[in-house]
């Protein structure tokens, strides 16, 4: 049995309804089994799974719907079955905890392969971020700020980054979110003041570095026609 495709999101909003559909098919072979019950799970709430059936010419041979977070079906070779489709359709539950790394994910679905005797062969499970009006913002400005402060190297914009990182894990409201997306700006500000700086410096050096070449040429332009004047002097 293999996992031949699937269109799992990598993230979705908490409260949009969302669908995937995962597609099955060697359904008997690795192991090799006539017969055996897929099982689902899934985080999404209001949740629908359908089960599709298809023989060998590609056509549809059944088709079955189950509503709750945990579905069963009954996969066998007797039926004429050779691959199976899943759909999974729900809405995006809450945020219980906020984290910024790693992300804050829930059970978009996980698919089982039950046997007789009861032993179980996991298929794929699918963890997906999920993210709140407020919260994507903040998190959008930390990963802009990260950028700039590993760029800068700066001591200062690095603490008030992990401040905002720090408010975003503790965030439990709007408020919450916009203190981390403040603190991220602020960061960033940081990191490009300083790089500026740097910059700055640099351009300082090489002109200086200049300045002691132009003054090493001149010097050396007067110290050779010294030489030859006190040349044509004792001649």
């Amino acid at each position: 049995m293999s996992l031949a495709d699937s269109d799992v999101p990598s993230e979705a909003e908490v409260g949009t309804q969302v669908s995937a559909t995962v597609t099955l098919d060697e359904l008997y072979q690795n192991p090799q089994l006539e017969a055996w019950t897929l099982q689902g799970q899934t985080n999404l709430t209001d949740v629908t799974w359908t089960v599709s059936y298809y023989d060998q010419t590609g056509s549809q041979v059944d088709q079955e719907s189950t509503d709750g977070q945990n579905m069963t079906a009954d996969i066998a070779a007797a039926d004429d079955v050779s691959e199976v489709h899943v759909r999974v359709t729900g809405t995006v539950p809450e945020v219980t905890n906020y984290s910024y790394d790693p992300d804050q994910t829930f059970l978009f679905a996980s698919l089982t392969q039950a046997r007789d005797g009861g032993s179980s062969n996991a298929i794929e499970s699918w963890q997906v971020h999920h993210y709140t009006e407020e919260s994507q913002p903040a998190r959008e400005a930390i990963d802009e700020a990260a950028a700039a402060v590993d760029s800068s190297g700066s001591d200062e914009a690095e603490r008030t980054l992990n401040n905002a990182i720090r408010a975003y894990n503790n965030a439990n409201g709007p408020k919450g979110f916009e203190l981390a997306t403040e603190l991220a700006n602020e960061a960033q500000s940081q990191a490009e003041s300083a790089e500026q700086s740097a910059q700055t410096t640099q351009l300082a050096l090489y002109a200086v570095g200049g300045l002691v070449v132009v003054g090493l040429i001149v010097g050396g332009v007067f110290w050779y026609r010294s030489q030859q004047d006190s040349y044509d002097k004792l001649g």
